[in-house]
């Protein structure tokens, strides 16, 4: 946790010093490879000499002339900063061509379309973040090596453009776009993390040196350092404070805040940061970047539903490895009756709809797991479809099976990163470096699922008495007095939660206890009572009758 700290404190100097770095980094050890032009000639190294072929050989690829007039019409209407046109070219246009042309291969190279854009260097930039994004998503072969540095470059150009100016950049795009740069420039840091520490990937001598001499290329450093820019640049931290207290965040926004670019990318990388820390095991630090978002009323700036799902599967996440399982209950509950009743706004966009249906199966998951470990009642819609679908796994887990719960935690967690390159010299040996990460996350779960194995088993006991002595119950559960003893305090330590109440941090809570039922030991006695005294089956049946009137209302409307 401090060493996190430390390295986040080093990452929050404006990225104007860091992005002149980038820059002499870049053109240091790639003299050929200038943005927005090309510079390149035979130098002797068979890297540099390849490329100087692919270059030329490019220029003899034919861009088909649908692609040319959307290639002018969107340079077009970035220009105007005509967001309605910009949103329809990027969301539907660029999609149907891509399902057209370049289903499962990469769209053609900057490059190739320089000439036809006018060399206009923005546009090129902006460009090249969708072609690298649809290299990772579509080519069957997926990102080379070179295509992996050649989008960082990218990035950091882009940023740069973005963060270096002395005043505001004339560039809107949609909140979309600008959520899905956010997204995909740490799924590439994640990617390339994952590609770097793998044996199994097939690297030759040359890929491996080259990744040792090149530490800096998505340096977990440098991707803090963007994310944590772009938050002080807009001043989101002071215009959320602000929203939340009822006030104008435009009074605190600055003359870049005020700007809907930067506002929005500051606000996209406050999540950003939550996922980042996530993936790094840092789950005190992914909450405490959130502290001024209230997840519990609407947000002026939550508008991307993507944004709010991965929000929300994070936080739940980071609540479940703290132990805070009534919180991460609550949290999951709630993202997921949303994807229930909004989930027909995407069923048209595929790729949305599939990504957004993987990431539901996790947080049904993950809700599985914390039930089992901290049962309590949720929605009715929710539990519903948890019975239907997660039922078996439930009842598995609640017989103790740890297979199970190490099954669950694998699917439904993310893929998690170590922060420092890997030892490249064990890169051919058996141990698969990629997985430590994982393993590591997996094991203080374990830990804490079997510090817990034998509540639930206790729990269906207690439930059944008002009093009982504890040798009986010792004699249920086969074990020593002691031994039960022992169980028994756990379970009244692991049913105490710290729960948030009010405010606007994630942190903040009382603790809390959700057991349904309560205890304590009077010599050789367990004297139990149940502290769930008035259970609310109104609710329940009006929200039934509800249903059923709707039912019928459909019916005799059809």
């Amino acid at each position: 946790m401090k060493e996190g700290k430390r390295v986040i404190a080093h990452c929050t100097q404006p990225i104007g010093d860091m992005a002149g770095t980038w820059a002499n980094e870049t053109e240091d050890n790639y003299g050929y490879y200038q943005y927005g032009d090309y510079d390149m000639s035979h130098t002797g190294d068979p890297r540099q000499d390849m490329e100087y072929e692919r270059h030329y050989a490019s220029q003899s690829y034919i861009v088909p002339e649908v692609i040319k007039n959307f290639l002018l019409h969107f340079q077009q209407v970035i220009k105007e900063q005509n967001l309605v046109e910009i949103q329809n070219n990027y969301e539907n246009g660029f999609n149907k061509l891509t399902d057209r042309f370049f289903k499962t291969s990469a769209w053609p190279s900057a490059k190739v379309i320089a000439p036809i854009v006018g060399n206009e260097e923005r546009f090129l930039i902006l460009y090249n973040e969708l072609f690298f994004r649809h290299v990772y998503a579509r080519v069957s072969s997926g990102p080379s090596l070179d295509q992996r540095f050649d989008s960082y470059y990218n990035y950091c150009s882009l940023f740069n453009y973005i963060l270096n100016a002395e005043g505001p950049v004339p560039l809107e795009l949609p909140d979309q776009w600008l959520w899905d740069i956010i997204d995909e420039f740490i799924y590439q840091f994640q990617a390339f993390s994952i590609f770097r520490h793998k044996s199994s990937n097939k690297k030759t001598e040359d890929d491996i040196e080259l990744l040792r001499t090149n530490p800096k290329i998505w340096n977990v450093h440098s991707v803090l350092n963007v994310l944590h820019s772009l938050v002080e640049k807009s001043n989101i931290n002071k215009q959320l404070e602000v929203y939340t207290s009822g006030g104008d965040p435009d009074s605190v926004a600055g003359e870049f805040g005020q700007h809907s670019l930067y506002k929005m990318l500051g606000y996209f990388s406050l999540v950003g940061l939550l996922r980042l820390h996530s993936l790094l095991g840092d789950y005190y630090q992914a909450l405490k970047v959130l502290e001024n978002i209230d997840f519990n009323k609407k947000s002026l700036y939550s508008r991307v539903p993507a944004c709010q799902i991965t929000t929300f599967y994070y936080v739940g996440f980071a609540y479940m490895m703290m132990r805070r399982y009534q919180d991460a209950i609550r949290t999951l509950s709630n993202i997921l009756l949303y994807i229930q009743r909004t989930k027909t706004m995407f069923q048209n966009r595929t790729q949305l709809y599939d990504q957004i249906s993987k990431m539901n199966d996790k947080m049904y998951t993950l809700l599985s797991i914390c039930l089992v470990l901290h049962p309590m009642r949720i929605d009715e819609s929710v539990h519903s479809h948890l019975r239907e679908k997660y039922q078996e796994k439930m009842n598995r887990m609640q017989k103790g099976e740890m297979a199970e719960f190490e099954a669950c935690f694998a699917f439904a967690c993310p893929k998690f990163l170590s922060p420092v390159p890997p030892n490249y010299d064990l890169m051919g040996a058996n141990a698969p470096q990629h997985k430590e990460p994982f393993q590591l996350q997996l094991l203080v779960f374990k830990e804490e699922v079997e510090q817990q194995i034998q509540v639930p088993t206790i729990r269906s006991y207690l439930k059944l008495y008002t009093t009982l002595p504890i040798a009986k119950l010792a004699a249920f559960m086969d074990m020593s007095d002691d031994e039960l003893c022992t169980h028994l305090m756990c379970f009244k330590h692991k049913m105490k939660n710290l729960v948030w109440i009010k405010g606007t941090s994630g942190l903040e809570g009382e603790f809390q206890s959700a057991s349904e039922v309560d205890f304590y030991i009077d010599k050789d006695m367990i004297h139990i009572a149940d502290t769930k005294v008035a259970r609310r089956y109104g609710d329940f049946f009006i929200r039934q009758f509800h249903k059923f009137d709707e039912i019928m209302r459909s019916l005799k409307a059809t």
